[in-house]
């Protein structure tokens, strides 16, 4: 076990300092871009006003004689544009795969001072988060990089879910997790080939009433991952994510989705096709009747001690905690998006 002063020692000679805190930044969405398809790298200068995050996918979803192509557009979208307060990350190939020396030596060489983040998939352990780790700090170390890139564990199998809590902490580049649903369907042998989402077959049903009919509803798959990795990202002080919604036709069914993982704790979703933008940017930006309510609580208890009545309800040390989280990621939010700025008062 690293002993607790070292945890924060840079692994490598030369390399930069680990961080002590992570970055303030919006992430309400991940904007997942094929980087292999030159038609679309084109609309990045674009996205970078509407999106929170940027991020080149080099892994699922690029064909295997693409994945050269991908890394070398990755690189060249991250050469050409100017992403200023909007994020940028690649999310690499796993790390038993033939890709994968190549996306972290190449990309650190070429673009290792313009990232933000390194998504790690298919994430099994902390010994996966220990590798990319030392290997990111010999490469900054050889290349100048002056800022250390953040590691983003996926957990898309059982192995992964079960060592949440030693993932989370394991290296002080730990940014964040997200739930990858369809992987860990596979890994777990769940009976759906749904990407995110409920399944009309996972459901409760009400009590018979006296006509002996019984209601259905259904339930939500992902309900215990999600809490599992929330809790295990907050006790670490990283941030937890909701991973893919893959019907793209059903922005209902995606806005709840979403909405759960927000109200669970979440700070973000991946957006993989840009109908879910804004899908993602309203459910993770808190609702302006929620934040008046909040600053409410905050004026009449501004130390955030003793106890109050505020319309009819007890707001005391707990509820200003409570009322805290949702004024900062407001005033957050209200730095990038003028909208919701005037919606909030600021």
């Amino acid at each position: 076990m690293k002993l607790p002063r070292n945890f924060f020692k840079p692994l490598a000679i030369g390399a930069p300092a680990p961080l002590r805190e992570l970055p303030v930044k919006l992430e309400r969405m991940i904007h997942f871009v094929p980087p292999h398809i030159e038609k679309l790298r084109a609309k990045v200068p674009e996205l970078i006003a509407q999106v929170d995050v940027v991020l080149g996918n080099l892994e699922d979803a690029i064909p295997a004689d693409a994945k050269a192509a991908a890394r070398a557009g990755f690189i060249a979208m991250a050469k050409a544009n100017d992403f200023g307060a909007t994020g940028l990350w690649t999310r690499i190939n796993c790390l038993n795969s033939p890709w994968v020396l190549d996306d972290i030596t190449q990309i650190v060489a070429e673009v290792g001072d313009r990232l933000d983040v390194m998504m790690l998939p298919k994430v099994e352990g902390p010994w996966d988060i220990h590798y990319l780790d030392q290997l990111l700090a010999q490469l900054e170390a050889r290349h100048g990089v002056k800022k250390p890139i953040l590691i983003h564990a996926i957990l898309e199998t059982a192995e992964g879910v079960d060592n949440v809590a030693a993932i989370a902490t394991a290296s002080a580049r730990m940014h964040g997790m997200s739930l990858g649903p369809a992987d860990l369907a596979a890994s777990r042998a769940m009976k759906t080939t749904r990407v995110g989402g409920g399944h009309p077959d996972y459901a409760v049903l009400a009590d018979a009433g006296g006509d002996g009919a019984r209601q259905r509803f259904q339930q939500d798959l992902w309900h215990y991952t999600t809490a599992k990795m929330v809790d295990a990202c907050a006790s670490a002080g990283i941030k937890p994510f909701y991973g893919p919604f893959g019907d793209f036709s059903d922005a209902a069914a995606c806005e709840a989705q979403f909405r759960n993982a927000f109200l669970m704790g979440c700070a973000g979703a991946w957006t993989l096709h840009p109908t879910q933008i804004g899908i993602a940017k309203k459910v993770f930006s808190p609702d302006p009747g929620e934040v008046a309510f909040a600053r409410k609580i905050i004026d009449a208890m501004p130390d955030g001690t003793g106890a109050v009545m505020i319309e009819g309800k007890m707001q005391d040390d707990a509820t200003w905690k409570q009322a805290k989280v949702l004024v900062d990621l407001a005033r957050l939010v209200a730095t990038k998006d003028p909208e919701m700025a005037g919606k909030y008062g600021m």
